[in-house]
């Protein structure tokens, strides 16, 4: 991965950590709650479905940047699609964020911002937990979504 690119993906993390989009309750939702308990992120996933379909989704938590912004790029990218297409998504990530640091990336792909992690492999599960919780809430899983 290029410097540029990797500064520039810096700076979209960085973004969606201090201005998280979708950030906050979402009334008449699923939800799950997920802890990392290594690092301290917690986060609460809301999806609201229609039929199959993702019709809203949010967050509320605290953690670290990458927690952060996942959550907020995840919300972002999950709504309207279909629960098959979000777990999709979700592995897909999973495979973004563990892959080889200098495996080739999408660039057209919003969430390859999430790539940077790979060379920080402890981080995997920060990007990671929302994910989870997102999966958990979906199938109204009870319990917390852990990455451990």
């Amino acid at each position: 991965m290029s410097t540029e690119l990797l500064e520039l993906y810096q700076q979209v993390i960085i973004d969606h950590s201090r201005h998280p989009r979708n950030f906050g309750r979402l009334a008449g939702a699923q939800r799950a709650d997920g802890e990392n308990p290594l690092c301290g992120d917690r986060v609460t996933v809301y999806v609201r479905l229609s039929g199959d379909v993702v019709a809203a989704a949010a967050f509320e938590g605290g953690g670290c940047a990458i927690c952060i912004a996942s959550a907020s790029l995840m919300t972002e990218s999950v709504q309207s699609r279909t629960i098959v297409a979000v777990e999709a998504l979700g592995e897909r990530v999973r495979e973004l964020v563990t892959a080889e640091p200098d495996s080739p990336l999408d660039d057209r792909d919003p969430l390859s911002v999430l790539a940077g992690v790979r060379r920080f492999p402890i981080r995997a599960k920060c990007a990671l937990l929302p994910w989870r919780a997102l999966r958990a809430a979906v199938h109204q899983e009870h319990g917390v979504a852990s990455t451990e």
